[in-house]
């Protein structure tokens, strides 16, 4: 190839019009990102472009602009608005011409299934002069592989059953020779019990100067509701050397983040409570109000769950509460659903009665009624009874939803700071 030096950065383009419809989701990026990143390219951007040559050639344009690989996915059909390879051809400045081998090989597959060849086929072997072709064993149109101004522009098939064998057989070999010793490795962090913005503020000094060491850490930060990831990223040549500069840059992070750290290697929080309760051979049950069950299901989610979850009761009436828990009338009325002394006889009472070694309870009020002065819309109580009895009350933002993923978050994380300190 006349380029030799390493791709480093890429542009997923995915075509067609259903992929801007709520019925069909480009997933093809997802996986391609994975696949470069082990080849060390770093994906900077990705675009959905329906059938309009116009807005195709206009990206894809912007696209050989600012990435030394561009990957488009769909658009390799027969039909009239598989328009991929007329765009590509256009905007390289190559002509449109037909390849009698791959026409051949369209004609012999419809002829194994005893049918003829739609005259429409032929536009699949029309190829960009000079461009290398990707042969497609599932499909019938072959992959294309275009050199073009110290850019490569590779056309893909849109269908998953053929992007990814031929992907894996065709062009990962290509990628993996240009790039040699060239690697992307990514950490992942993740924490609860901050804010964004708070989690900024005491992992920026640290960070801050990760750019300018011998081997530069890109970090992102990401949050969503009740947890917060900060991600690590290093390209380079030796796989070895950007480990070693990682581990050291979550080293850093995880001392100023420490008291909120729930993994330093991307496990999940509900992955770490399992963790903690299987070596201690302990087992959990949930009692759950406001989050109807959430809390289990995100502690039934990992495999292997059954080794330490015993299973939980959404006691969501004050009825069930009584029955199932042992919650006694007096206190509700005394204190009301939403409260310390109930969180706690709750979370004791579903540790009794399902005969955990911890038991853990959720009591609030989500919205977007039935708040009031003294208790607003966001309070949640949460009990944790074994190792150790904690409760706490939690004032939450944002909207029903919002509050409940909130509160499982929080809960799962007393669970994980009361294991870890036993």
């Amino acid at each position: 190839m006349a380029r030799v030096s390493p791709i480093r950065t890429a542009e997923i383009v995915a075509v067609g019009s259903e992929l801007l419809t709520p019925h069909r989701s480009d997933t093809n990026s997802l996986w391609l990102t994975g696949r470069l990143n082990d080849l060390g390219i770093d994906v900077r951007l990705k675009s959905i472009v329906g059938d309009d040559a116009a807005d195709l050639e206009s990206v894809l344009r912007l696209a050989l602009a600012r990435a030394e690989l561009i990957i488009t996915t769909g658009g390799l059909g027969p039909t009239v608005d598989d328009l991929t390879r007329d765009v590509a051809a256009r905007v390289t400045g190559r002509t449109l011409e037909l390849n009698e081998g791959v026409l051949e090989k369209i004609r012999s597959r419809f002829a194994r299934r005893g049918l003829p060849m739609p005259e429409t086929n032929v536009r699949q072997a029309m190829v960009p002069s000079g461009a290398a072709l990707l042969p497609n064993p599932v499909g019938t149109a072959p992959g294309l592989w275009i050199e073009t101004d110290e850019r490569v522009l590779l056309l893909l098939p849109g269908p998953p059953r053929e992007l990814f064998p031929l992907f894996d057989a065709q062009v990962q070999p290509r990628l993996a020779e240009r790039n040699g010793a060239q690697r992307l490795r990514r950490r992942v962090l993740r924490l609860t019990g901050l804010s964004e913005s708070a989690a900024d503020e005491r992992a920026q000094p640290v960070y801050s100067g990760f750019l300018s060491e011998t081997i530069p850490i890109q970090t992102t930060i990401l949050a969503t509701p009740g947890q917060i990831e900060l991600h690590l990223t290093a390209a380079g040549a030796g796989p070895e050397a950007l480990d070693a500069a990682l581990d050291s840059g979550v080293r850093r992070l995880a001392d100023a983040l420490r008291d909120h750290l729930i993994s330093e290697d991307g496990r999940t929080l509900e992955q770490v409570v399992g963790e903690l309760l299987e070596a201690r051979a302990m087992r959990i049950a949930v009692a759950e109000s406001c989050t109807g069950g959430i809390a289990l299901g995100r502690l039934t989610d990992v495999p292997g769950s059954s080794a330490w979850v015993i299973g939980g009761i959404v006691a969501y009436d004050n009825a069930v509460k009584i029955a199932e828990l042992g919650v006694s009338p007096a206190l509700i009325e005394a204190h009301g659903a939403v409260s310390e002394p109930v969180g706690q006889a709750m979370a004791a009472g579903v540790r009794e009665r399902l005969g955990a070694d911890v038991g853990v309870a959720i009591t609030g009020i989500a919205g977007p009624t039935g708040g009031t002065p003294a208790k607003p819309v966001g309070t949640v109580v949460i009990a944790l009874d074994g190792p150790g009895r904690v409760v706490r009350t939690f004032a939450f933002a944002g909207d029903r939803s919002m509050v409940r993923v909130q509160s499982v978050a929080a809960a799962l994380n007393m669970v994980r700071i009361a294991l870890t300190s036993s």
